[in-house]
């Protein structure tokens, strides 16, 4: 088979992360504080988290998804404002987000095949890896994965399309990213049932009117069909329930077809360049375990944002070279009985209260934060106390606050 070279091309043996509980979260108190959390959402750089996570989970992850940089060599700002005119973008209040900058494309490929060579250790025998990438290096990745996983191992090459504005003028409009699947093995889960959709009206009605429609081949028309490996689904840009602001958001129903179809209730799903969460969202939706990570703080909070809406628990850590630092503040929060009142001048985005604070491990039984939309952030939160209490706060712009009670 052909390989894909380039200078200093070699896998490296990256030293693991020391990974650091920051805290454990209760979405509404479910679970408090009796449950372990198995789902894990991670701060840091995902090679030595990877690395880190060897020991305990090397061939038992049953799906991985990733949606790495692109090699756009693009920089990608976060939408914090709400409520704002879609269409008038400079308007828009922005901050940091990510960059997709590279020095040239040895480094990236370089970053991509050290991580994919690691994802394929940590997936299971019968798991699968769904790698999301678009014209500016799908073909690359193509040839590093023939090489990690064998060529024999690839599964799909599946289309996702959509449609919107393009400032093209020169060729055709680009509107299509594409999925790469490779499985472990010749075992891979793939539930087709679970993913079947309606045949075309006029396909039922084709063979409802000639007996020779199909060449002699008549499909099971109630059960449905598997989807083709083209897909089309909206981007998030036009579905304003689920937009977080988060750059290159991918939308609910694209995770929920491979998820559905790759693993099945109680598998551990992974995603470790998790962005704006939506593989660790539909994942805890849809009854299965996940690993998320990411290397910057306002993806795991847009992440940790949007899980609170669930009632599934979490554990929170880092990467101790990436630790979360907190700050003082004037805000005051006042209590009566279990309910707690917060009053802030501060622009908040997301708040939380541990009710029995030990002085060591925050314990998030009750959360709060900005709707997606328009609105403004309960500053109410409800919740039985046994014993001190502490607050945690987050700011619009990501800054970090603790107080007690």
């Amino acid at each position: 088979m052909p390989e894909l070279t380039w200078p200093g091309k070699n896998l490296e043996d990256p030293t693991p992360a020391n990974l650091v509980t920051e805290s454990f979260i209760y979405p509404g108190g479910h679970g408090y504080p009796t449950i372990q959390p198995e789902n894990r959402l991670i701060l840091g750089d995902n090679l030595p988290i990877m690395a880190s996570l060897l020991p305990e989970y090397e061939g038992r992850i049953d799906l991985i998804y990733a949606d790495p940089p692109f090699f756009t060599n693009r920089k990608y700002p976060v939408r914090i404002g709400r409520g704002e005119d879609s269409r008038k973008p400079d308007k828009w209040v922005m901050t940091e987000g990510y960059q997709d900058h590279w020095s040239n494309l040895d480094a990236y490929l370089d970053f991509l095949y050290q991580r994919l060579s690691l994802m394929a250790r940590l997936l299971a025998s019968h798991g699968s890896l769904y790698l999301h990438l678009d014209w500016h290096a799908n073909s690359y990745a193509r040839l590093l994965l023939d090489e990690i996983f064998g060529a024999e191992n690839m599964v799909n090459e599946i289309i996702w399309t959509y449609h919107g504005p393009s400032p093209i003028r020169r060729a055709f409009n680009r509107k299509h990213d594409t999925i790469l699947v490779y499985a472990k093995s010749k075992e891979y889960t793939f539930n087709a049932d679970a993913v079947r959709e309606p045949y075309n009206p006029n396909t039922v009605k084709t063979f409802g009117a000639s007996p020779k429609a199909g060449f002699g081949k008549v499909p099971d028309l109630e059960r449905g069909k598997v989807p083709e490996d083209w897909w089309y689904f909206p981007v998030v840009a036009r579905m304003h329930n689920e937009r977080t602001g988060y750059p290159t958001q991918k939308p609910s129903a694209l995770l929920e077809r491979i998820i559905k179809a790759s693993s099945n209730p109680g598998d551990l799903v992974a995603d470790f360049f998790c962005g704006s969460g939506t593989t660790a969202f539909v994942a805890a939706k849809l009854g299965r375990n996940f690993i998320a990570s990411d290397a910057t703080f306002r993806a795991i909070h847009t992440t940790r944002s949007r899980l609170v809406d669930l009632q599934t628990p979490f554990t929170l850590e880092c990467d101790s070279t990436m630790p979360f630092t907190f700050e003082n503040t004037q805000a005051e929060v006042k209590q009566e009985s279990d309910l707690f009142h917060l009053d802030s001048q501060l622009e908040l985005d997301y708040w939380e209260v541990d009710p029995a604070w030990d002085g060591k491990m925050f314990k998030s039984a009750a959360q709060a934060h900005r709707p997606v939309r328009s609105g403004q952030i309960p500053n109410i939160l409800k919740i039985k106390t046994g014993g001190d209490v502490c607050v945690r706060l987050v700011t619009v712009q990501g800054d970090q606050f603790q107080l007690n009670v």
